[in-house]
């Protein structure tokens, strides 16, 4: 019997070529774009998932406000919590705090090398009891307990010592600090929120460096993780630091307005709902991730809907099949199983093909992804789990419904020619025409919003001028004399005849601002007045160089000796002293850490990061002598012997210092990386839909041609022009195109508005957001309609009677 099965499916397939093309293309393309999607949408879920008390693992946000208004939001927040926490709740089990080190200048011998501060921490004693990074060397119950010990990565022991074990050796930080590997860790893996190489133990930071940080309220940046107990439920673990918190913040701050609100989050929902400050990288949009899920499902149910529309539909054709089959004795439960065997068969060849669409634009989705695949996946139980679930449910879903319709035709009725097709069979197949090009419309909104959001974020004025700047990294080596050394660099640099600036800061535009001061007030004023703000530490020469708008007062200068006592405040730093004029700001004194400073000018709001975020309430503080990234304002002409010049400089003032440089406007918009990304993926996947509608578009109008034949053919003897004929195959599918139209506006214009509401800067939504997809759908398909509309009317009405 089964063999029958699959005889008469091939039959089938084969006989009708056209539609079986369509059929098993339409289903492989939505089946390839689904599976590759889930396979992204799996990575990102999968984030620190792999850790063996993953469930258990939590960390401290900390959301700090200034008199009752939430004033910043922090993933690295004060340094007391983890510790306080863990000695007075019993519900905690561990706990591991994590401070940045920062950029750092590592030696062995005659190896050098640049450990980027994203990638050096400190971090406490207890971090590998928690999370489940092996160590493949070391103890990792010992390794991050004394003071001046380091655990490297994998990838860092190989650079460094190639295939030896380095456990025991000691490296030299910057020049002068010693400092002993006790373990070599595995490479993190790509699926965790931490990506570290240089792990220094968290003793080492409050021994040598600031021993009084260890139980401080109010100094912020250290990220902290708790294990807590088995059984444990976090939102009652959180009512139990409330108390905790108000005792603390009453002995320390007395009478000041500010305090801090401590919740709990789950380290492995970090990566997708997680956007605060000093986060140990930027992470991922859940939201983007679940839209993209979503693509992937219209796109395999548009391709599902193709099958069930066309098997529907030429049931008409199979019609006299089934009469025969039931007059010689076919029941309707073996009749099913025949068509739900042609539905499992199409759905098998669309997978085979699928795999080979699969392995041929597997790169190309990496790269549109950002995310590395491979063809590991292969080896996935996940990715044929995936395979399997859609080809069973393709199958039942692409197959039964046209099986339940094409088995209950009626013998006598088929004999005699009397059976046409059910109005709701047309009604349903209508239907999902419909819901197919609400769909397509849907998807074409959404990246147009997209592709317009990230436009407009590109090309916003930023406020400040960061073209044509050339940052030189910090020099970390230690040297006798930095200002002297730098002061020489700078001089020696203006000499070069395209270099117009030079200037050096805590931070650079592009970059989170690492120094956070609360309390800050103006001088004289209660201590209840304090508030929080960002301070960005630079020389002289920092605000001209980025031709910061002055609105009030001056910029600081070297033509004011005093100016390293003076600072410059952003516009919304100056409304959160309580000054909406700029100009009242300027000469008034505040308190800042138990010295006095006058404020000397104020300049207009700029992006310091992605237009994803508010303006920030920036203070400017003139340290002539600051350690920081150098950016060089350079010509356009002769850039390279610019650089070599600017080279040449630093290897003679900063001989241990590598030259590791990058265009600032570049740097930048490494921010919308991810954003752009998205709106790759979305907008490519957005277009597989449409092709996979409009390949069920094409088969669904040749069909309807064909049962419209003789109709054509009289009407054209009767004296309808081509033009007649158009309008009357075009009318049927307009007014389904325009049910659709309607449709998809609501729910798009929800999804598009929740979407621009995670960024603090966005467009407003346009109508030609809306009105240039349903132009783009009714163009696509007319274009799809009219071949073989046109086909069709210009036929000679003698051959089109004739095939009656």
């Amino acid at each position: 019997m089964i063999k029958n099965y699959l005889l008469i499916a091939f039959r089938n397939l084969l006989k009708n070529k056209g539609f079986s093309f369509i059929n098993i293309f339409g289903l492989a393309i939505g089946m390839a774009a689904c599976l590759l999607i889930l396979q992204y949408v799996t990575f990102e879920l999968s984030f620190d998932k792999f850790h063996t008390k993953g469930d258990r693992i939590y960390r401290i946000n900390q959301d700090r406000y200034d008199n009752g208004k939430l004033s910043t939001r922090w993933a690295g927040g004060a340094f007391a919590p983890g510790s306080e926490f863990k000695a007075q709740l019993p519900d905690i089990e561990d706990f591991v705090k994590m401070v940045p080190a920062g950029q750092v200048l590592v030696n062995y011998k005659d190896q050098k090398i640049v450990i980027k501060d994203q990638y050096d921490y400190f971090v406490s004693g207890s971090f590998f009891n928690i999370f489940s990074y092996p160590l493949l060397s070391g103890d990792p119950k010992t390794a991050l307990q004394e003071p001046n010990s380091v655990v490297i990565s994998e990838t860092i022991a190989k650079k460094l010592f190639n295939n030896s074990n380095p456990v025991g050796q000691t490296l030299v930080m910057n020049n002068d600090k010693p400092i002993k590997i006790t373990g070599v860790m595995k490479d993190m893996p790509e699926n965790t929120h931490m990506k570290l190489d240089f792990l220094q133990s968290y003793s080492t930071l409050i021994k040598n460096y600031a021993p009084q940080l260890d139980h401080q309220w109010y100094n912020d940046g250290c990220t902290t993780y708790l294990l807590l107990r088995p059984g444990v439920d976090p939102r009652k673990l959180e009512a139990k630091f409330v108390p905790i918190v108000k005792k603390a913040y009453e002995e320390l701050f007395k009478s000041a307005g500010a305090t801090a609100v401590y919740t709990l989050q789950p380290a492995q929902s970090i990566h997708l709902y997680s956007n605060r400050m000093f986060e140990l990288e930027p992470n991922s949009d859940g939201n983007s991730v679940y839209l993209l899920l979503g693509v992937a499902i219209f796109v395999i149910i548009i391709a599902w809907i193709n099958y069930i529309n066309l098997a529907t539909a030429r049931g008409i054709g199979r019609a006299k099949e089934v009469g025969v089959r039931k007059t010689l004795g076919s029941g309707k439960r073996q009749l099913i199983t025949q068509f739900m065997f042609e539905a499992a068969l199409l759905n098998l060849l669309s997978v085979l093909v699928a795999f080979i669409l699969i392995s041929i634009f597997l790169p190309v989705f990496g790269s549109l992804s950002g995310v590395d695949i491979s063809f590991s996946l292969f080896g996935h139980l996940s990715f044929w789990l995936s395979v399997l679930g859609m080809l069973l449910v393709g199958t039942f879903f692409s197959g039964f419904y046209p099986a339940i319709v094409l088995s209950s035709f009626r013998p006598i009725e088929v004999m005699k020619g009397k059976l046409s097709a059910s109005p709701k069979g047309i009604i349903l197949r209508k239907g999902m025409v419909v819901f197919q090009f609400a769909a397509s419309i849907f998807l074409l909104i959404g990246s147009v919003t997209v592709f317009k959001q990230i436009e407009y974020m590109q090309k916003q004025n930023l406020g400040i001028n960061i073209d044509q700047t050339l940052v030189i990294k910090a020099p970390l080596a230690k040297v006798d004399s930095f200002y002297r050394t730098m002061k020489n660099f700078k001089d020696e640099s203006l000499k070069l005849a395209n270099v117009k600036s030079v200037t050096a800061s805590t931070t650079i535009p592009g970059e989170p601002i690492p120094w956070n001061a609360g309390g800050i007030k103006l001088h004289g004023a209660a201590e209840s007045t304090g508030k929080q703000y960002r301070i960005v530490g630079g020389d002289y020469d920092y605000l001209a160089a980025f031709n910061f708008k002055v609105l009030a007062g001056r910029n600081i200068s070297k033509d004011f000796p005093t100016d390293t006592g003076s600072v410059v405040f952003s516009k919304k730093a100056a409304e959160q002293l309580g000054y909406d004029r700029p100009a009242d700001a300027v000469n008034k004194r505040i308190d800042f850490w138990g010295k006095t400073y006058t404020i000397v000018g104020v300049v207009d709001n700029y992006h310091q990061q992605s237009l994803r975020d508010d303006y920030d309430a920036i203070i400017f503080r003139c340290i002539p002598d600051v350690r920081g990234d150098v950016s060089v304002k350079i010509g356009t002409a002769n850039l390279q012997q610019t650089i070599d010049g600017l080279q040449a400089n630093w290897k003679r003032f900063f001989p241990e210092d590598q030259f590791d440089y990058f265009f600032l406007d570049d740097h930048f918009n490494q921010q919308y990386h991810a954003d752009k990304q998205f709106g790759q993926v979305f907008g490519v996947f957005t277009g597989i839909g449409i092709l996979v509608a409009c390949l069920g578009l094409f088969g669904l109008v040749s069909y309807t041609i064909v049962q419209r034949t003789k109709e054509i053919g009289i009407r054209k003897v009767l004296g309808a022009s081509v033009n007649n004929i158009l309008q009357l195959l075009y009318r049927d599918f307009a007014i389904l195109i325009v049910i659709a139209f309607v449709l998809s506006i609501p729910l798009a214009w929800y999804a598009i508005h929740k979407w621009l509401q995670t960024y603090a800067f966005r467009i407003d939504v346009n109508p030609l957001f809306f009105i240039m997809p349903f132009i783009a759908v009714v163009v696509i398909a007319f274009c799809t309609v009219s071949y073989l509309s046109l086909k069709a009317a210009l036929m000679n009405p003698v051959k089109s009677l004739k095939t009656e």
